[in-house]
């Protein structure tokens, strides 16, 4: 009785009107059965499809489908103004794009199309894929249809194992302010082998299998306001233990800034938060690239005006603020300062030394360090100091 009930809702969008189908019981969708559905669905019971049924969700208004997770064995979706998925839909064969996007809200965790171990989708594009996020269970390998309101921008995941659930995002807002996921995202925080940080678009990813993943770029990544050359772009990601953007793979893209693509090394997706862009920042840092080491150096502060003082070569032409310490024998710090301008001349101004200041550090080999925290770059070596 319950499954004819469905069967005269169907019906009545065909006669012009748009209803709200409920289901609050059980229903099964028969092997080669086809239903179509023109208005919202609310499922408060159970649904299951047999092998090689249809159901499709078709009409030129937007619709909404909600309640309790169903599972289907090939489904499609034909609406102009697309769907609005507020639970799991779990597809066990094929996932038909025909036309229109299929949405649901990034902050709920239970709304989502879920990919069973055998299922795959056709006809995904710009105007046709899943905004929000996918899931899958039992794969490998996977290529998650997302994206947002205009462009499809896929993430292609290889494990090195079963997945037995991942789940992936797009999101195409500013990693720094993201309004749609909890989480901020500085992208002025990062390791050592990042250059820039995309404010643009992120992406989010979810398994506990180490993996590789695959992402492209294209106009609307702005990626000509990171890098002058496709050799720059690296892919990063948030590491949530380290609360900082670090590495996920080497400059080795293809494309061009305005259409390309990039895949990361191994790593464990659950230990980000957020995967996006970035640059390497020797490419673009010429200082770094001209001056690899400063070198060892070699004063005698006795009055004849040689040697007299420590002149690092080139420090001068280093953009931003810099911070020098220098350490004797036993790695006591004997001298710090900020901005140094040539200001070392064998006398201690911090450490246990500085009460003999008078009398100038003992001669012997001490050794420096230099960090230049806008240029992300750090520097030593050693000095002999003559007496």
């Amino acid at each position: 009785m319950k499954r004819f009930l469905l069967t005269f809702w169907l019906f009545i969008p065909l006669l012009g009107f748009s209803q709200t189908i409920a289901n609050f019981g059980d229903v099964r969708v028969h092997n080669t059965a086809t239903v179509g559905i023109h208005g919202d669905l609310t499922n408060l019971g159970d649904i299951n499809a047999d092998a090689t049924s249809l159901v499709g969700f078709y009409g030129f208004e937007p619709n909404q489908i909600e309640g309790q997770p169903f599972t289907l064995y090939d489904a499609e979706f034909a609406n102009f103004s697309g769907s609005t998925l507020l639970t799991q839909l779990n597809v066990v064969n094929n996932l038909n794009f025909i036309s229109g996007d299929i949405s649901s809200p990034y902050d709920n965790d239970a709304a989502f199309v879920n990919f069973l171990e055998n299922s795959f989708y056709t006809g995904e594009g710009d105007s046709e894929k899943l905004v929000g996020f996918a899931g899958i269970q039992g794969k490998q390998d996977f290529v998650f249809p997302i994206g947002y309101n205009t462009q499809l921008r896929p993430l292609s995941l290889i494990s090195e194992g079963i997945n037995s659930f991942a789940k992936a995002g797009y999101l195409f807002e500013n990693p720094n302010d993201p309004t749609s996921v909890t989480g901020n995202f500085d992208t002025d925080i990062t390791a050592a082998g990042i250059g820039f940080v995309s404010q643009n678009e992120f992406w989010q990813l979810a398994t506990d299998v180490s993996s590789r993943v695959t992402l492209d770029w294209n106009q609307s990544s702005n990626l000509g306001l990171l890098a002058t050359d496709v050799a720059e772009i690296i892919l990063v990601g948030w590491n949530i233990g380290l609360g900082r953007w670090v590495p996920l793979s080497d400059a080795s893209g293809s494309g061009d800034l305005d259409s390309g693509s990039i895949t990361s090394n191994p790593f464990l997706p659950n230990e980000y938060a957020a995967i996006t862009f970035g640059t390497v920042p020797l490419e673009t840092n010429t200082f770094a690239t001209n001056n690899p080491t400063l070198g060892d150096y070699f004063i005698s502060p006795n009055g004849d005006g040689i040697n007299e003082g420590l002149v690092f070569d080139n420090l001068e032409d280093a953009e931003g603020s810099n911070v020098v310490r220098i350490f004797n024998k036993f790695g006591q710090k004997v001298f710090e300062q900020a901005n140094y301008t040539n200001e070392f001349r064998g006398f201690a101004n911090t450490g246990l030394l500085i009460y003999k200041e008078e009398l100038g550090l003992p001669e012997g080999f001490y050794f420096y360090t230099i960090d230049l925290p806008e240029m992300n770059l750090s520097y030593q070596g050693f000095i002999f100091l003559d007496r």
